[in-house]
């Protein structure tokens, strides 16, 4: 178990009718705004209103980048940098799901950067400053309404990563559950499906020591995805299944359950992949590849952390041995994810075959080795995706 730091300063106003601070809070950070948003569903749900409101409300003068794709791009994100620097905007306020939050952060750190975003995405180019940025979310998924990443793609040259600093961690984030009751069935499995992972690829499946309670909260946080995700798709105007979701993804990622272990994040490099060259749902993606990595990396060594996760979430029975317990937990992972979430189980399923392959696991790999729970090569990660098909 490692040393480790834990300080996470986004605000969150969670619950109904929380909107009405969202003036008092942008005004702290000055009085011309951009706001994010993707493809208009706000509009057609009446959120778009209700922000304008209290926008116009607090008297701040707005600006407005709309179109953001579901697997943002790098060209918007210098779209909305020219627009920052050009009307000298002083905060960013995000709508949407995770995908309109990672582009706005990146923007944030972009519009003080005069290269082009996706050097700083990749690296060339340091994070120095950013503008701040205040959230208002409508997906429960990625986490990204409270922590300090975004994954952005460029579709020029197949590649999709994430960029992380703590200049990018939103200032306050407004989740309010009534605001995802129109989330269709499928981005409703598929945020289910990328809350799981994401406890699953950093923090759950490591070979590192770590502490035992964290653990524990990790398993109720996956119980919570598979209890409430099912009635979010019977019933999407639950509430209680809505708030439960919604803060299961805020703390799946938020940094708590990462402390005292780290590892990279096998399931999203195989997944990135993909949405970086078929631009994928990610959390589709997720699902589909999660239980063939679990399949493909299981041994006596795995085996144990994996039964555990099915003793604990799925109840399978802890008489059995190691290797058959870890191999009914995958069982019972995968009738979740593609009988009662009802999403593809295969990449053929969604058009895709295997003509990349090479490319992407090199890629996903770094042109090395992919660590993890247990390190892969380009060419695990090739058999992985052939397991997809």
């Amino acid at each position: 178990m490692y040393n480790f730091i834990f300080q996470n300063t986004t605000k969150i106003y969670f619950g109904e009718n929380q909107l009405k601070h969202l003036g008092e809070e942008l005004k702290q950070y000055g009085s011309r705004v951009l706001l994010t948003y993707g493809g208009g569903s706000i509009k057609r749900i009446g959120l778009y209103d209700k922000v304008y409101e209290e926008l116009k409300r607090a008297g701040v003068t707005v600006f407005e980048l709309s179109g953001i794709e579901p697997n943002p791009r790098h060209t918007t994100v210098n779209k909305g940098a020219e627009i920052c620097k050009r009307e000298g905007i002083d905060v960013l306020l995000a709508v949407g799901g995770g995908s309109t939050i990672d582009c706005t952060k990146v923007i944030a750190a972009a519009a003080y950067y005069d290269g082009d975003s996706w050097d700083l995405v990749t690296h060339k180019a340091p994070v120095e400053k950013a503008l701040p940025v205040l959230s208002v979310l409508t997906l429960a998924a990625t986490g990204s309404e409270m922590d300090s990443g975004g994954v952005i793609s460029n579709l020029d040259t197949n590649e999709k990563y994430g960029l992380l600093h703590p200049l990018l961690q939103p200032k306050a984030s407004f989740l309010e559950p009534a605001n995802t009751f129109s989330v269709s069935s499928f981005q409703t499995a598929c945020g289910g499906a990328d809350i799981i992972s994401h406890v699953f690829d950093v923090f759950y499946f490591t070979s590192a020591e770590k502490m035992d309670m964290i653990d524990r909260v990790m398993e109720e946080v996956i119980k919570t995805v598979v209890k409430y995700a099912p009635v979010a798709l019977k019933e999407p105007d639950n509430y209680e299944a809505r708030a439960n979701l919604m803060w299961a993804s805020s703390w799946a990622l938020n940094g708590f359950l990462q402390t005292g272990a780290f590892q990279a994040a096998s399931c999203h490099a195989i997944e990135h992949e993909l949405s970086a060259y078929y631009d994928i749902t990610h959390g589709l993606g997720l699902a589909i590849v999660t239980p063939r990595w679990m399949e493909y990396i299981l041994d006596d060594s795995t085996a144990p952390q994996i039964k555990k996760f099915g003793v604990n979430v799925f109840g399978v029975d802890p008489s059995l041995s190691d290797m058959e317990g870890a191999k009914k937990a995958i069982e019972c992972l995968s009738s979740f994810l593609f009988e009662t979430l009802g999403l593809q189980r295969t990449l053929s399923e969604i058009g895709i075959d295997d003509k990349n392959f090479s490319a992407m696991a090199k890629n996903a790999c770094g042109n090395g080795v992919l660590q993890g729970f247990r390190p892969l090569t380009p060419g695990d990660v090739e058999n992985i995706y052939r397991m997809c098909l």
